[in-house]
């Protein structure tokens, strides 16, 4: 049985990811084939499992020496379990930066692509035999397009991503902009989430100058909501970041409509750090970075002091 697994924090690609080459490996390949997630998705991912009938995947942690597992939407060994060197790691398909180590017992199939969400490159791997395809399958596709370029709206956005994602939406006939704002609501609704959970939720590791980051996003159209949390959230970050083994937590609060970003800056550190990546001055709390969306493209490549 092969498992395929995405990055920890799963978010939409990172679990409708797995679930579309896991059918791709039972139905066409003929090949056994499971999806794990490494943790709970948030909300978003949660509801597109349930519009399109998904179960949802189990959730697992730890793998055993000698597992067969496909690595997608990641190649960074920080994003995946302790393990991960003891597999037998079969493929990886992903659009990150490659991070290096990774290792092998063999030589694989290695698909790393400029485009703005896996599930696109899925689509591409998957070719004609997209055809004999579930509308679930695609309808997971359309999905994860979306939400990974905030509909069209993020600067990792390619043409081929949007072509992609409009071909998969008139086969299914969905309107997108209507199918998108029940997905941003969906991201949106975060109340029943504790703030270390929220700090949690869509994050990736990074070091700065010695420093280990913990970079968050959450991906809103209702900042105004998360904002008022932000005495909480900043509150809740020094036990994250120590429980995490990080210096440091990092939120950006992204405003999916005004296309801007807020930083919550509860130090003179997290000051620096946005003073010197974004090139605007800090005064308070937080500062509104206009244009950030992506912290693919745009966050982590800038982080300097």
């Amino acid at each position: 049985m092969i498992t395929v697994l995405a990055h920890k924090s799963p978010d939409t690609d990172a679990t409708g990811s797995p679930i579309i080459w896991a059918w791709y490996l039972n139905e066409i390949r003929k090949t056994p084939a499971r999806a794990i997630l490494q943790g709970a998705p948030n909300t978003e991912a949660a509801w597109m499992l349930t519009r399109w009938g998904q179960p949802m995947p189990e959730i697992v942690t730890d793998l055993a020496a000698g597992d067969q597992v496909v690595v997608v939407d990641t190649n960074n060994p920080a994003e995946l379990p302790a393990q991960i060197n003891e597999t037998e790691i079969l493929e990886i398909i992903d659009h990150h930066m490659l991070v290096g180590g990774l290792k092998t017992r063999t030589p694989i199939n290695i698909t790393i692509r400029p485009l703005a969400c896996t599930a696109t490159i899925m689509h591409d791997l998957i070719g004609d035999d997209l055809a004999a395809a579930p509308d679930w399958v695609k309808g997971v596709m359309l999905t994860c397009i979306l939400s990974d370029t905030l509909e069209f709206r993020s600067p990792t956005l390619t043409p081929h991503d949007r072509a992609v994602a409009e071909k998969l939406a008139n086969g299914l006939g969905i309107n997108i902009s209507e199918f998108a704002a029940e997905m941003f609501a969906a991201k949106s609704d975060v109340s029943a989430f504790a703030d270390a959970d929220l700090l949690r939720m869509d994050s990736k590791e990074f070091e700065l100058d010695g420093k280990k980051l913990r970079v968050s996003v959450l991906e809103t159209t209702s900042p105004a909501v998360l904002l008022a949390r932000k005495d909480a959230l900043m509150a809740a970050m020094p036990g994250v970041a120590a429980a995490d083994g990080a210096d440091e937590v990092l939120l950006f609060v992204v405003d999916i409509l005004n296309e801007e970003a807020t930083l919550l800056v509860p130090n003179a550190y997290v000051k620096q750090v946005a003073e010197a990546s974004f090139g605007v001055p800090v005064a308070g709390d937080t500062v509104v970075l206009p244009g950030i969306m992506s912290r693919k493209k745009q966050i982590i490549p800038s982080l300097k002091l």
